[in-house]
């Protein structure tokens, strides 16, 4: 079970987006995925279009207890072969600014119950994958912001997608995030990795966007990922209508889609090398470059 949180320190730059497009790729190639809903707005929660719980996940965060875990647990509205641990306004109760190792621990505890079956999650266990996880990933949503919840997804995360966008606060942004990835490798989570610098909502031929993408480029190297997520309406309408953006039929959806599925290539590579021992398939961790 490889786990991956989407990442960003600058809101508005469509983290969410890259969660659900990562979920909705995952789910037309039969990649079974939990999507845990770690944002307070809870806005994959709503565009996942989930059935009622009794639990969410601020529940989970109080009592990573097996059977919280399962009553927070919800089947996506999309269809077969995509969970979610919902999401809820009261999560904020989670977010301190100066947590304990107690505190940023619950969240990948109660990501280690997913595998300790005895009749937690029925018939999610995938007999095709051994038998052992009943996902092969877990893609969480972070809030905007690094306070606890935050922190809990990278302390329980293999891997960080970084988005952002194409403005001038883009490299900040993107810094923030590459240094609370090696903050958190350094407080003991040493299979953390930066899978890579997606830059979404970029307009074509518009200079300044091209600009920032190649300071991006300059700064960051191989981390920043070849395809970038267009602007496209596309997405907004497929959200709107509770859809993944792999089953909205317009051009621009289709655009989108393809970054998301050659992203869903590189999470997989990467859950390859990390089950065979090997380097991930990611950029090295390395500071970025200084002007």
């Amino acid at each position: 079970m490889l786990v991956v949180a989407t990442l960003s320190l600058k809101g508005g730059v469509g983290k969410t987006t890259v969660a659900l497009g990562l979920a909705g790729a995952a789910q037309q190639h039969g990649v079974r995925t939990l999507l845990v809903d770690l944002d307070p707005q809870a806005n994959s929660t709503i565009a996942l279009d989930t059935a009622p719980t009794t639990a969410t996940v601020a529940d989970v965060l109080d009592e990573p207890r097996r059977s919280v875990l399962h009553r927070a647990i919800a089947p996506s509205g999309w269809g077969d072969g995509l969970d979610v641990l919902v999401g809820a306004e009261q999560t904020e109760r989670h977010n301190n600014p100066d947590p304990s190792p107690k505190q940023l621990g619950r969240l990948r505890r109660a990501l280690q119950r997913l595998v300790e079956h005895d009749g937690l999650l029925g018939d999610a266990v995938d007999p095709d994958d051994g038998g052992e996880d009943p996902y092969r990933l877990v893609i969480i949503d972070c809030p905007p912001s690094l306070g606890q919840l935050t922190r809990s997804a990278l302390a329980a995360a293999h891997r960080a997608v970084l988005v952002t966008d194409p403005t001038m606060f883009a490299v900040s942004g993107v810094q923030r995030a590459f240094d609370a990835v090696q903050t958190e490798r350094q407080r003991g989570n040493s299979e953390l990795q930066p899978l890579g610098v997606l830059i979404n909502r970029v307009r074509p031929r518009n200079t300044e966007h091209e600009f920032r993408i190649g300071e991006l480029r300059e700064l960051f190297g191989p981390l920043v990922l070849t395809g970038v997520l267009p602007d496209r309406s596309a997405i907004q309408q497929a959200q709107g209508a509770c859809l993944p953006i792999q089953r909205w039929d317009t051009p621009g959806a289709r655009e989108a889609s393809a970054v998301f599925t050659l992203l869903l290539g590189r999470v997989l590579r990467s859950e390859r090398a990390r089950r065979d021992g090997a380097a991930p398939d990611a950029a090295p961790i390395a500071p970025p470059a200084t002007r």
